[in-house]
C-alpha cells in the first residue's frame, strides 16, 4: 500500500479560482496530494467545496507574495502549478497597481523559491501577451504588439510578458524546469461575471431576463475554451520534459464574434432577453483599447504533447447553462 507520503505533491497557487479548483480535482482524482494556496481576493472557498474535505488535500490562505509561506509550501512540493494572478478586463482596469504588483512580485518569489528546492513551475501566462497583433492565428514566437501606456489594460498583457521572460530566464541561466503556458478565454462551470468575463455574464444575464450587455460593436472575436480541456493540457505539460523552457498557446480555435455569441447564449437559454451596446468607454469608465481578433496556434502543444480541444462550443456553453441554474435554483 502506497503512504500518504509517497504520493507526489503539488502544490497549486491561485488554487481557490476558477481554473485552479478545476486542476485540483483533477490532481487528486489522479492520485496526488495537492496544497492550494490562495488569498481569496478573487478565488473562492465555494470553488473548492468538493475537496474541501479531501484527506489529501490542504488549503493555506496566504498572499503569493510571501515568500516566508511560499519556502515551506515549495520545501514538500514535487511541482508547482503558478495560477495566482490577477484577472478579468474589470479588475485590471479597476486596480492596475495590484494587477501588476501581484503579477510580476508573486511570480518573482515563486521562481526564486522554486531554484533553491530545484521544483518544476509551470507558468499560466495569456493571451494578452499578443496585445493588438493581427497576424492570426497567434504563434508563440510571434512579435506582440501592445497599446499605449495610458490604457490600463495593457498593464496586464506587460506584467504577464515579465512573467514569460523571467521564467525562461530562471530556465536560461539556472536550469530550473520551467514551462509557461499563454491561456486563451477559458470557460466553464464556476467561473464568475463579476471581472468581466463574457460568457458567465451573458449566461446569467439571460436566465434574470437582464438584457445581454455587449461592449463596443459586438463584431470582435474570440474562441473559448472549456477548463477541463484546458487542464489536461496544463497537466500533460508538466508531466513533459520536453516542454520545459518553451511557450504554449492553450485553448480552442472555434472563433465566434460577441454579437454570435449572445444570440447562441439566448437560443440554448429559451431566454427572451434583448441585447444591448455600450461603448467601452461606458463600461469601464475610461477610455479602452481592444483586438478585433484572438486566435490560437496550437501546433506547438499538440506536437508536444499530442493536446488538442474535444470540447465545442455549445457544450461548453450547455455546462455553463447548467452550471447557472444549479446556481439560481439554491440561492
Amino acid at each position: 500500500m502506497t503512504s500518504n507520503s509517497d504520493k507526489t505533491c503539488i502544490l497549486v497557487t491561485g488554487g481557490a479560482g476558477f481554473i485552479g479548483s478545476h486542476l485540483i480535482e483533477r490532481l487528486l482524482h489522479r492520485g496526488d496530494r495537492v496544497i492550494a494556496l490562495d488569498d481569496l481576493s478573487t478565488g473562492s472557498l465555494r470553488n473548492l467545496s468538493a475537496v474541501i474535505d479531501h484527506e489529501n488535500f490542504r488549503f493555506v490562505q496566504d498572499d503569493v507574495r510571501n515568500e516566508g509561506t511560499l519556502s515551506v509550501l515549495i520545501e514538500q512540493a514535487d511541482a508547482v502549478f503558478h495560477l495566482a494572478a490577477a484577472v478579468g478586463v474589470q479588475l485590471i482596469v479597476d486596480r492596475p497597481v495590484h494587477t501588476i504588483e501581484t503579477n510580476i512580485h508573486g511570480t518573482e518569489v515563486v521562481l526564486n523559491v522554486a531554484n533553491k528546492f530545484r521544483t518544476p513551475v509551470l507558468l499560466a501566462s495569456t493571451s494578452e501577451v499578443y496585445g493588438k497583433s493581427e497576424r492570426v492565428p497567434f504563434r508563440e514566437d510571434d512579435d506582440t504588439v501592445l497599446g499605449a501606456t495610458r490604457f490600463s489594460r495593457w498593464s496586464y498583457a506587460c506584467s504577464k510578458a515579465i512573467d514569460e521572460f523571467l521564467g525562461l530566464a530562471y530556465h536560461d541561466q539556472y536550469g530550473l524546469p520551467v514551462v509557461i503556458t499563454r491561456l486563451f478565454n477559458t470557460v466553464g462551470p464556476r467561473q464568475t461575471g463579476q471581472y468581466g468575463m463574457v460568457i458567465p455574464r451573458f449566461v446569467d444575464a439571460a436566465l434574470r431576463g437582464d438584457p445581454l450587455t455587449i461592449f463596443g460593436t459586438g463584431t470582435q472575436s474570440r474562441c473559448f475554451g472549456y477548463v477541463g480541456d484546458v487542464v489536461e493540457a496544463l497537466m500533460g505539460l508538466m508531466d513533459a520534459p520536453a516542454a520545459f523552457g518553451n511557450v504554449f498557446n492553450i485553448g480552442s480555435t472555434q472563433e465566434v464574434t460577441i454579437d454570435a455569441l449572445a444570440r447562441r447564449v439566448l437560443e440554448l437559454t429559451g431566454s427572451r432577453s434583448e441585447t444591448k451596446y455600450i461603448s467601452y468607454e461606458q463600461a469601464y469608465g475610461r477610455p479602452f483599447d481592444d483586438m478585433m481578433r484572438r486566435v490560437p496556434d496550437l501546433s506547438r502543444v499538440h506536437a508536444t504533447i499530442g493536446w488538442a480541444p474535444t470540447t465545442s462550443l455549445d457544450d461548453i456553453l450547455r455546462s455553463v447553462i447548467e452550471d447557472a441554474r444549479r446556481r439560481f435554483a439554491t440561492a
